[in-house]
């Protein structure tokens, strides 16, 4: 039950979400890393950017720098915020903080146990052209990928039209 803003009362159903955190890796070649991951509520398999659910009292900042490590054995030496997003405001409080990380220095993959992904590196350009063809429909990785493409990064490196 909540009190709408004219004072009614009504039924609402959503999620009360932590908050999480986005990251967009970009390798010293100029590609970005990305995984293959299983989504069960879609049944199939999606190519994101790293992503995750901040710890309680986690700075997204540190979300990013985590979920990077766990996801694809890197460590960045930078990241900078791009962008904040609320992806599913019809029934969620979710907030997805988008990070550009660079400076990346592989360690090692610590995924949780029930996470089953594969990483990939992949061209900007490629990245283009599977989200115009329809194949990326994350909306996390579609923005993210927007926000790169704005970047002054991606501006040197190949144009930022997008």
């Amino acid at each position: 039950d909540v009190e709408l803003p004219d004072g009614r009362h009504s039924f609402r159903e959503f999620i009360k979400h932590p908050g999480a955190a986005c990251v967009v890796p970009v390798l010293e070649n100029g590609n970005l890393l990305m995984v293959l991951q299983f989504r069960y509520s879609l049944g199939q398999v999606f190519l994101e950017f790293p992503a995750g659910k901040s710890n309680r009292g986690e700075e997204t900042a540190v979300t990013a720098i985590r979920e990077l490590e766990e996801e694809t054995g890197y460590l960045a030496s930078t990241v900078q915020l791009l962008t904040k997003i609320h992806p599913v405001i019809g029934y969620s409080n979710e907030r997805i903080d988008i990070y550009l990380a660079t400076g990346l220095t592989p360690t090692k993959i610590n995924r949780d146990h029930d996470e089953l992904m594969e990483l990939i590196e992949v061209p900007p350009e490629e990245l283009r052209e599977r989200i115009w063809s329809g194949e990326i429909t994350d909306v996390k990785t579609q923005i993210a990928a927007f926000w790169f493409f704005r970047s002054s990064l991606s501006a040197k490196n190949e144009g930022s039209d997008f």
